[in-house]
């Protein structure tokens, strides 16, 4: 797949001439309602084909095992989308919210986008010479579920918007970027109308990874989850009750999810990479009993080495009723090969994660090459927080950090007491070791936002919401 870059700054509107070479190079570019679609003349792009899978620490062009002490070429991670609870969240009765401690993305104004819900936050730092330039990417809808829907029947879905920042703190939506009306300010990327398509109900960011090759050049490379009406409502029995359709709904239908991918070469002008999967999707769930035959959804994609990359992605085990995290392995970013199950919540009766974690974020330590996994762990009575795991290499033998969450909602008047979920880590080089937590809140009232929290020092079992204190 040739080489990666790490970090690279943002391109501006004056490259998107490039982008659009850049994507000529990976197929034709058809032009929709949902933005640009890369395809070859034969409706899908062909890169080397995977065969089988191994939990061996590296693959080479054959995905045979080799030598672990490859070279592993580091890229910023982060994570995953803001997912319905297992349980419903109270119903969206005004609250009392006096305190707005570690919030630092609210809705949007009013008739916005992003009015009604903001999530999955895919948080980028870059620091240059001169500056520091910080770059989010998360989903946002202008309508409640159970608001009347839009006379075309698309106001109610999931978009992705891009927000910027020289702090990580104060956010600025839509810059550099034309918009249609003050509402699309910063929205980037809209569903599909394609009816075949994976996702033409929703879509969400689940992480940004920059890629290099001579075919591609410099790319942004964004893997989603993106939903359909599947048309089937599933219900389980979990420890917490019987659970129907445990991923999310809208307007009352149940909504399948896969993961898709999109290239940039600016961040803000997106074209869809189309998979194997009939939909376009990257993969498919699994069939009969398999634990991932819900849904797919949160694919957190890690580059390990130059011709090893991994995604985890979660699921709702419906044998077990709760939800896991898998692996999957790649050569090229596109083409992909299951792994199984690497990691489960299934906490004793109680415990913060006892019907399991799901949107998980994943980084490299850099100090020891350890991996780091923040994750959404769910509890009996569907309430959700943040839980921290740590693996030598990276595939198995995940350690759950301490007996409980590193991040938990606040008290029953702020902006997040009722749950906190969708992690994306992000390191603070030069910061002694700090590490920062961006997530989706939810109040008592149903209200959303996104926050950030600090770890102390280098400790990553122990965060604290932003205060408002300069950092």
């Amino acid at each position: 797949m040739g080489n990666f870059f790490v970090c690279l700054p943002l391109y501006d509107e004056r490259d998107v001439a490039m982008a659009r070479r850049t994507s000529k190079a990976v197929g034709r570019i058809a032009r929709c309602r949902s933005g640009l679609v890369a395809r070859t003349a034969t409706g899908r792009y062909h890169p080397r084909i995977a065969t089988k899978c191994t939990m061996r620490t590296g693959i080479d062009s054959a995905n045979s095992p080799r030598n672990k002490n490859n070279t592993a070429v580091e890229v910023d991670t982060a994570a995953s989308k803001a997912r319905r609870l297992t349980v419903p969240p109270p119903d969206k009765v005004a609250t009392s919210i006096t305190s707005s401690r570690g919030l630092v993305l609210d809705l949007g104004l009013a008739g916005s986008w992003d009015s009604a819900e903001v999530g999955s936050p895919v948080v980028k730092r870059y620091v240059g010479d001169n500056e520091e330039r910080w770059y989010m990417w998360y989903h946002g809808r202008s309508l409640g579920e159970e608001e009347e829907e839009e006379e075309d029947g698309t106001g109610d879905r999931d978009s992705i918007g891009l927000t910027t920042s020289c702090n990580g703190i104060h956010w600025s939506r839509g810059e550099g970027r034309v918009v249609r009306s003050c509402g699309d300010a910063g929205m980037v990327m809209e569903c599909r109308d394609n009816w075949w398509a994976f996702d033409t109900e929703s879509i969400r960011p689940s992480e940004l990874v920059v890629m290099s090759s001579p075919m591609y050049s410099s790319v942004y490379w964004l893997y989603y989850t993106g939903y359909s009406s599947s048309g089937e409502v599933v219900v389980m029995d979990t420890p917490a009750g019987p659970v129907s359709n445990p991923e999310r709904s809208l307007n009352r239908k149940s909504l399948h999810s896969l993961p898709g991918l999109a290239c940039s070469q600016d961040g803000r002008n997106w074209a869809r990479i189309e998979g194997d999967h009939h939909s376009g999707a990257l993969l498919d769930v699994g069939s009969g009993s398999e634990w991932d035959s819900l849904f797919i959804a949160g694919p957190q994609v890690v580059v390990h080495g130059s011709d090893d990359v991994r995604m985890y992605y979660h699921s709702f085990d419906r044998e077990t009723g709760r939800y896991a995290v898998g692996l999957a392995r790649s050569r090229d970013g596109i083409r992909w090969v299951k792994c199984g199950k690497i990691m489960v919540g299934d906490g004793p009766t109680g415990s913060f994660d006892e019907i399991g974690i799901k949107s998980v974020s994943v980084a490299k330590m850099g100090r020891d090459g350890t991996y780091l996994m923040a994750y959404e762990a769910v509890a009996e009575d569907g309430r959700t927080s943040i839980g921290m795991a740590e693996s030598e290499d990276g595939l198995r033998c995940w350690r759950r950090l301490g007996e409980g969450p590193v991040l938990e909602a606040s008290g029953t008047d702020g902006w997040d007491s009722w749950g906190v979920g969708s992690p994306c880590l992000v390191p603070m080089e030069g910061h002694e070791d700090e590490w920062r937590i961006y997530y989706v809140g939810t109040s008592l009232g149903g209200r959303t936002g996104i926050g950030m929290a600090i770890s102390k020092g280098g400790d990553t079992g122990s965060f604290g919401r932003w205060s408002g204190i300069s950092l």
